[in-house]
């Protein structure tokens, strides 16, 4: 690679983001939250009611997606928008998230998203996470990391954060819906979820978020 680029990929739950950002702001490096732009196209498609059948169609939303990442001042949260108007909590939505996933395993999307993905590893740096960065998108990065946790852990996680934004939500039909997306991810034709083969790996399951970045702050640092 021309610049330094960390790879974290793992399955819903497991705290990429929030390390990603961490590990970002730590380093001075841009940051690429994958999921999103697989969230905002699902977004995008659903507002034009698009058939995902018609892969035709779906391809050109992709390659015309007009979206654009933004650091709030003073914070580290980045906001996402979407045709010009600002979607990032409709992104984090459980709905969202499953629409992304299931078009994300439509091998002509992933093709039509992965330079869109490619062009934010700049200098100085990149922090990417997804599910297949250190698989497919940056298959040459320096460092990469694969992070997990059990279902029920990464299921009482997203409880917690839905009840945190004010939400409501069922243990046994969030672990359902956990463990519905583990088997899509994993088994789609097109990037399966999996480690790469150079990957530290890192259970989270009784791990803090600290704990966790100190582990991939050391491999990065070494």
């Amino acid at each position: 690679m021309s610049v330094p680029v960390l790879t974290i990929d793992g399955p819903s739950g497991v705290g990429k983001g929030s390390v990603a950002r961490i590990i970002a702001q730590q380093q001075g490096w841009n940051l690429l939250d994958s999921g999103a732009i697989y969230r905002a196209f699902a977004l995008a498609v659903d507002s034009r009611a698009v058939d995902i059948a018609d892969e035709v169609v779906l391809v050109e939303i992709a390659t015309n997606l007009d979206l654009e990442f933004k650091t709030q001042e003073g914070s580290e949260l980045v906001s996402v928008y979407l045709d010009g108007k600002e979607v990032s909590s409709i992104l984090r939505t459980e709905k969202t998230g499953e629409m992304a996933s299931k078009i994300a395993a439509i091998g002509v999307v992933r093709s039509a998203l992965l330079k869109r993905q490619q062009d934010f590893a700049v200098a100085p740096g990149l922090v990417a996470d997804g599910r297949d960065m250190g698989t497919v998108v940056f298959k040459e990065a320096e460092f990469k990391v694969y992070l997990s946790a059990s279902s029920d852990a990464r299921a009482n996680r997203r409880l917690k954060q839905l009840q945190a934004q004010g939400h409501e939500g069922i243990i046994s039909q969030i672990l359902a819906e956990v463990e519905a997306r583990d088997a899509r991810d994993s088994s789609r034709k097109h990037s399966p979820l999996k480690p790469a083969k150079d990957a530290l790996i890192i259970d989270t399951t009784e791990l803090s978020l600290m704990e966790v970045v100190a582990q991939v702050s050391e491999l990065v640092k070494a």
